[in-house]
């Protein structure tokens, strides 16, 4: 049995909590949130028959943890367990688009003697890309494409009228770095893809919202000595939360069936 530390209870954490249920390879230990929210997402895992505790810090004892709760959570959380031997996987990969981030994470994990695993979350492809990577990659292009209530409460939002939107519209064009840092709650696909190829500054971003879509459309394509590659998915949104797809969910599952079972794929 693997136990696990997630650090967030929103959407996701709430989703991983319940598929992990009475499984009998993982289990949720600790449930890392902030001290104000403490008491209640204890009621809330203690009404969904989970006997994982609320804490607010990483525990000690910790072994692997999952972090899902947004960027701020990796200098407040992910640094010191890897420092401390906790082996983590992230999925805020947009927090990477901080200059320096990256490094820091790489140094706090050798010092701990440990890993951290950036997570593909809601795109696939991410291993044939980083694969191609190793003889040279010569341009990669990531497309975003959503319906227009995905991409509220973001910056798209100081751009176009997203509840009268009628053809879809860029809402932005640029480098891998920028629409992390433009769209930290949408562009982790971004972030992913480009950690996997070329990198923040030389992977190519379009975001678009698309009245005329329901799901949630991701498209690479990269070209290199490999030869030419093109990976177009289109993923229901997680039910909770429009902004994220759900097979951003299943990422880490499979993150954590992995990491307890003896054959992985």
């Amino acid at each position: 049995m693997l136990d696990v530390t997630l650090i967030g209870y929103g959407a996701i954490g709430q989703a991983l909590c319940r598929r992990l249920k009475g499984s009998p390879l993982v289990t949720v230990t600790h449930v890392v949130v902030r001290e104000p929210r403490m008491a209640d997402v204890q009621a809330a895992l203690n009404a969904a028959g989970s006997n994982a505790q609320a804490v607010a810090a990483v525990p000690p004892s910790a072994k692997v943890v999952l972090e899902c709760a947004g960027h701020q959570a990796l200098t407040t959380h992910v640094l010191g367990a890897l420092q401390a031997g906790c082996e983590c996987a992230v999925m805020s990969v947009g927090a990477l688009s901080e200059r320096g981030l990256p490094e820091r994470l790489a140094e706090a994990a050798q010092v701990g003697n440990t890993q951290v695993h950036l997570l593909a979350g809601a795109i696939g492809g991410i291993d044939a890309l980083a694969a191609a990577r190793q003889a040279g990659l010569v341009e990669v292009t990531y497309t975003g494409r959503k319906p227009p209530q995905g991409w509220k409460g973001s910056a798209a939002e100081s751009l176009v009228n997203l509840a009268t939107l009628t053809e879809a519209t860029v809402i932005f064009e640029g480098n891998a770095r920028e629409a992390a840092q433009t769209y930290p709650k949408n562009a982790n696909v971004a972030a992913t893809v480009s950690l996997a190829g070329l990198g923040l500054d030389a992977t190519r971003v379009r975001l678009i919202a698309d009245p005329a879509v329901t799901d949630n459309i991701h498209e690479i394509h990269a070209r290199g000595e490999f030869g030419e590659m093109q990976v177009t998915m289109r993923g229901k949104p997680l039910a909770e939360n429009p902004k994220t797809s759900a097979l951003t969910v299943l990422s880490a599952l499979r993150f954590l069936h992995n990491r307890a079972s003896g054959l992985t794929l």
